[in-house]
């Protein structure tokens, strides 16, 4: 059933596709993104966000315009969270993280087996319960909606697995949690590194990488194994030399040891 239901989601992607050649500005802010991905750049981030939203006018029911649109405001959410705490720095974070489940919810509409838009969904919200129980109550359900959908759609796919490990990860209470969550990680690790293998189209999605190296290391450095935490923080900068989080922790474990 597992194979037929791969051949069927691919089939569908193949014919959606066809019917909406790739626009040029949502071609541009891919490549936008991807080098802000690497350079892990802020302004980088917002112009891509910008071409993929225009292009999203052009092309209003294509479900991978709104999926890249909710991938760059995703990351632009993310840069945002690791500035330094402020209360415009949490309005805005709200905000671009609003835009992404818009975005993201209208992928999948359009696109129901669109895995990555689900994982990204449930990690989104997931986010917005932030352990508050009746956050949990009103968003919970979402999640593992989100959650089952993404791994019955793309249970091989690097970023869906990296996606949940992070989940796993964030929601760890004790070690053998967090073992669980590093599992997880690993295995996206294996899938990231066989999709590398592998040319990509001009569309095709190629992110997460740099980051599930960084949540491995930071599981590792819960687990208090700094030597493997360490060796995974000097991989990320090695994708992303601008990664100050990476850095950081490396210096961390570094005078740990």
């Amino acid at each position: 059933m597992s194979r037929w239901l791969a051949i069927w989601t691919a089939l569908i992607a193949l014919l959606v596709r066809a019917e909406n050649p790739a626009d040029p500005l949502l071609v541009a802010g891919v490549a936008e993104f991807a080098a802000a991905y690497k350079s892990w750049d802020r302004d980088g981030f917002a112009k891509a966000a910008e071409l993929v939203r225009q292009a999203s006018t052009n092309t209003l029911n294509y479900a991978p315009c709104y999926y890249w649109l909710g991938v760059v405001e995703f990351h632009r959410m993310l840069h945002l969270r690791n500035l330094a705490a402020a209360d415009t720095n949490r309005v805005a974070v709200s905000s671009v993280m609003d835009a992404a489940i818009t975005a993201l919810e209208r992928a999948v509409e359009l696109g129901p087996w669109h895995a990555e838009s689900h994982a990204l969904l449930a990690t989104l919200y997931g986010m917005k319960i932030d352990r508050n129980m009746i956050r949990a109550v009103r968003f919970g359900p979402r999640v593992d909606r989100h959650r089952t959908h993404a791994l019955a759609y793309g249970a091989e796919n690097p970023r869906v697995q990296y996606l949940l490990g992070t989940c796993q990860f964030h929601t760890a209470k004790k070690p053998a949690a967090v073992r669980e969550a590093l599992a997880t990680l690993l295995k996206a690790e294996k899938l990231f590194e066989a999709e590398a293998k592998i040319e990509p189209g001009p569309l095709d999605p190629r992110w997460g990488y740099a980051s599930c190296l960084m949540f491995i290391g930071r599981a590792y450095e819960q687990l208090g194994q700094h030597n493997e935490a360490a060796d995974y923080y000097r991989r990320v900068l090695a994708q992303q030399p601008s990664n100050h989080l990476a850095r950081q922790c490396l210096t961390r474990v570094a005078k740990d040891n």
